[in-house]
C-alpha cells in the first residue's frame, strides 16, 4: 500500500541532510559559518513548507491525521505494552507527536539562530535589529535547543530501531519507497494531494525565506 507521498519523503530526507550539514558547520567548522546560515535558511523554508503541507497535503501528512488527543495516545501506549496496538497507516499516535516535537524544535532553532551571537566574531543575520538582552536570550535558546534536538533525534532513532527489532516493523523503507506491506487488507488506502500543490507551497515558502534573508543581509 502507498503510504507516503513524494513531497513528504523529499522533505524528510532533505531535512536530515540539512540538519547534519548545520551540525557539521556549527560544531565542527567543516565550512564557514556563512554556510551554516545558508543551511539554516534552507531548513526554515522546508519547515514552512511542511507546516503548510500539514494542513493542505496528503492525508497521512496532515496534522489532523496523526496528532491525536491524550486519550488516544494513552490507549495506544496501553495496547503497545501488551502487544495489541492497532496498525497505523501513517504515523501512530506516539510517532505523530514525535514528529510535531521535532518540527517545533527545528523551528525554534531556525528562529533563534537569526538573532544568536557567540559574542566574538559570529553574529546571526538579525542581531543588529534587536537589543543585547534579546541577543543573549536567543543565543541561550539556540544552545539549549541544540541539546534538546540531539536528545530527541536519538530517541527518534532508538524508537525506529526498537520497532524493527521487537516488532519487525520497518519504518525506514516506506519513507524511501513510499509504500509498506499492510497485514490488514481492510485498511483503506490514504488520499494523496497533487504534486503541483506541493511545488506551489514550497515555492511560496522559499520566496518568504528569500525575502526574509534580504532583510538580514
Amino acid at each position: 500500500m502507498r503510504v507516503w507521498d513524494l513531497p513528504t519523503r523529499l522533505f524528510h530526507w532533505t531535512l536530515v541532510l540539512l540538519v547534519a550539514a548545520q551540525f557539521a558547520t556549527g560544531e565542527f567548522h567543516w565550512l564557514s559559518m556563512q554556510w551554516h546560515y545558508r543551511f539554516g535558511y534552507a531548513t526554515l523554508a522546508l519547515l514552512l513548507f511542511r507546516v503548510a503541507w500539514g494542513f493542505a497535503g496528503s492525508q497521512t501528512s496532515r496534522f489532523t491525521q496523526f496528532l491525536q488527543g491524550p486519550a488516544s495516545v494513552w490507549r495506544y501506549c496501553r495496547a503497545l505494552a501488551v502487544g495489541r496496538e492497532a496498525r497505523s497507516v501513517g504515523h501512530n499516535p506516539l510517532g505523530g507527536w514525535s514528529v510535531a516535537v521535532i518540527l517545533l524544535l527545528l523551528l525554534a532553532q531556525a528562529a533563534s539562530g537569526l538573532f544568536a551571537s557567540d559574542g566574538i566574531d559570529t553574529d546571526g543575520p538579525f542581531v543588529d535589529a534587536v537589543d543585547g538582552a534579546t541577543v543573549k536570550w536567543m543565543t541561550r535558546v539556540h544552545h539549549l535547543g541544540e541539546n534538546a534536538l540531539i536528545a530527541w533525534i536519538v530517541l527518534h532513532l532508538l524508537a525506529v530501531l526498537l520497532h524493527w527489532l521487537l516488532r519487525r516493523d520497518d519504518l525506514v523503507t516506506p519513507m524511501l519507497s513510499g509504500r509498506r506491506a499492510e497485514r490488514d487488507d481492510g485498511i483503506a488506502p490514504p488520499r494523496f494531494a497533487r504534486g503541483a500543490r506541493a511545488a506551489l507551497l514550497f515555492a511560496l515558502a522559499a520566496l518568504a525565506v528569500i525575502v526574509l534573508s534580504r532583510f538580514g543581509s
